[in-house]
């Protein structure tokens, strides 16, 4: 298979203002990264970039083994699940978890057609399978912020997706919540037919064992990139922050300390 993401020298500019430059990257098949990063190191433009959005001033971009400029990007987009909290804003909260959920499989917000009974078992199952199904019938509104970011996952794997982006997916959400939200992604990446999955975050402890590879940004360049273990050390993730930081490791996941 072709490497799931490959950039090769991207750049790109905006208002005479560089934004990402020469970025160089690949995910190859088989792989789950991390895309780590500070606000307003470039990640929501690097994903822009990725779905098609926007493209790059300089450079070249292949997602599922296609390359960007040369494909119809709206078919492509149906290969690629983006959960991102920026997204609930635009659903509709009176929707049940399970109509929100179907609706994935169109790439609609709210649901114009008439799905049929397997659209709903299929619904069920990934409620099931990410510890929601006690949402059933739930109106969205009324989820909790993790309750909601779980329906949002189901909803982008009801496509089938490829190539699956969760987008700072446990923002907003406390300790348990969290921890309950990452205990569903750990146990969706050991299914044989999961997705490739790219984790971004600027919160290293979120960085699960199966993300064994980790991109590195800091102002819109690559900071560094290989095996997470190797990029979140110490020494490392102090030149990084650009203060001394310690890294704790603890259920093979890395907690930041201030040195």
């Amino acid at each position: 298979m072709a490497a799931v993401i490959e950039m090769k020298n991207v750049t790109w500019r905006r208002e005479g203002k560089t934004v990402l430059s020469g970025i160089d990257w690949t995910v190859n098949a088989g792989q789950h990264w991390a895309l780590f990063g500070l606000n307003g190191s470039g990640k929501t433009t690097l994903l822009n970039m990725i779905n098609g959005y926007i493209w790059p001033s300089e450079g070249e971009i292949y997602v599922l083994g296609h390359k960007l400029g040369s494909v119809d990007m709206r078919e492509l987009r149906r290969s690629i699940g983006w959960v991102s909290s920026s997204l609930q804003e635009k659903l509709y909260g009176k929707d049940t978890a399970q109509d929100l959920i179907v609706s994935g499989k169109y790439a609609s917000i709210g649901l114009y057609e008439k799905p049929a009974a397997e659209d709903y078992e299929k619904a069920e199952a990934l409620m099931k399978q990410l510890r929601c199904q006690h949402l059933l019938d739930r109106s969205y509104q009324t989820c909790s912020q993790g309750e909601k970011q779980k329906l949002l996952i189901a909803r982008a794997l009801m496509a089938n997706p490829k190539l699956l982006i969760l987008d700072e997916a446990c923002n907003g959400l406390d300790f348990i919540s969290k921890e309950s939200l990452l205990d569903s992604i750990e146990e969706l990446s050991s299914q044989p037919d999961a997705p490739h999955m790219l984790y971004v975050t600027h919160h290293t402890e979120e960085i699960l064992p199966v993300f064994g590879h980790a991109l590195l940004l800091r102002r819109g360049k690559v900071f560094g990139s290989g095996q997470t273990k190797e990029m979140l050390t110490a020494e490392r993730l102090s030149d990084f922050f650009e203060m001394p930081v310690d890294v704790n490791w603890s259920h093979d996941r890395a907690w930041l300390a201030r040195n």
